[in-house]
């Protein structure tokens, strides 16, 4: 089923949390909204299961006008942020509600609980009540639930929040290969971003309220459109240098380089991904490579790579290096990086809008 969100403005106070929302989600797909806190992906979820209404625009499915509709009319399975689960129930009467409210046969509703159960490994807790539950537990069995609901439509507002890293690759992979079971929509929100990048066939960066860039996963990572897609989307965090263009050469922090054709002067931000900057000893060195002298204020070690923090002039650089080509430096030391002009973007510093060109 198709989702679709024209125009969406929602206002508390003073403060415009939707700012003329716009998205298109495609039938079928699994679809993640990334962005920070308070960026407006808890509010629109809200707003498409009925929940809130907007200020103003309109909300589609399959070309429908739901925007007024009552929650129960729209047949959306949610799983909130905040979830709720009904004290004098059992687990298993929990994640059987929606089933029971649709009058499922029951033979049908205890199989169905009992093979969701299996998925997010609460088959042990089906008889317990959820004062007997820990906080992590509570959360899956609300996933359970909105999952079990008869619907077209999954809305998941950051359902993994506070699960340990095993527990969440779990999850993870087994919400894939349930999409594909489904054969549902998903729309799925989350603020982190490896979360994003592993879950999304299509991503969405939500920012002060509006969608910046919606594309594949892969293609919002490697061909950002604006700085908040390349400041949210990876990890370690990119690195973001505000400068200017000027008779021609772009400065920024340490980066010194001609200005690309078509640029006029102004303020710009130039990005950077850590894993664009080598450092000497890797093999690199082509010959318009720009070399920034630098200090290592704080190396992290995370197994296949290590993540170095650098002080140049008056900028930090954060950059990522793959342990198998060169040791890292150590504290302190004094390191000479080079970095490939053609691996830096350009935006401008007012819109946030990509100015380079990009991959396309």
């Amino acid at each position: 089923m198709a989702v679709e969100f024209q125009s969406i403005t929602r206002t508390y106070g003073a403060k415009r949390v939707l700012d003329g929302f716009d998205l298109q989600v495609e039938p079928q797909s699994f679809t993640v909204l990334c962005g920070a806190s308070g960026s407006g992906k808890s509010l629109l979820f809200r707003l498409l299961v009925g929940l809130e209404q907007p200020d103003s625009g309109r909300i589609l499915l399959n070309g429908r006008d739901i925007t007024n509709e009552p929650p129960a009319a729209r047949a959306i399975g949610y799983v909130p942020q905040n979830f709720a689960l009904y004290p004098h129930q059992t687990v298993a009467q929990n994640m059987a509600y929606p089933l029971t409210l649709a009058k499922t046969p029951k033979a049908e509703i205890a199989k169905r609980v009992d093979r969701t159960a299996g998925i997010l490994s609460i088959t042990h807790l089906l008889n317990k009540t959820p004062d007997q539950l820990s906080g992590g537990e509570k959360q899956r069995v609300a996933v359970a639930r909105g999952l079990l609901k008869d619907a077209e439509i999954f809305v998941l507002d950051d359902p993994l929040v506070g699960l340990d890293y095993k527990l969440r690759e779990r999850l993870m992979d087994e919400l894939k290969s349930l999409r594909e079971e489904l054969k549902a929509t998903f729309l799925y929100a989350t603020s982190d971003s490896l979360e994003a990048l592993n879950m999304a066939q299509r991503l969405v960066v939500v920012d002060a309220g509006r969608a910046v860039q919606h594309d594949s996963a892969i293609a919002v990572y490697d061909d950002p459109r604006f700085a908040r897609s390349l400041d949210l989307i990876g990890f370690p965090h990119a690195n973001l240098l505000p400068g200017r263009i000027e008779n021609g050469q772009v400065e920024a922090g340490p980066l010194r380089f001609r200005t690309p054709p078509g640029l006029r002067d102004g303020g710009i931000v130039a990005g950077l991904r850590p894993e664009a900057i080598h450092f000497e000893g890797s093999p690199r060195g082509a010959s318009d490579d720009l070399a920034i002298d630098s200090r290592v204020t704080l190396v992290e070690n995370l197994g296949g790579e290590a993540v170095v923090y650098l002080e140049a002039g008056n900028s930090q650089l954060t950059a990522a290096l793959p342990l198998s080509r060169i040791a890292p430096p150590e504290f302190g030391a004094e390191v000479r990086v080079v970095v490939d002009p053609a691996d830096i973007m350009l935006f401008d510093a007012a819109s946030g809008v990509r100015l380079d060109g990009g991959a396309n």
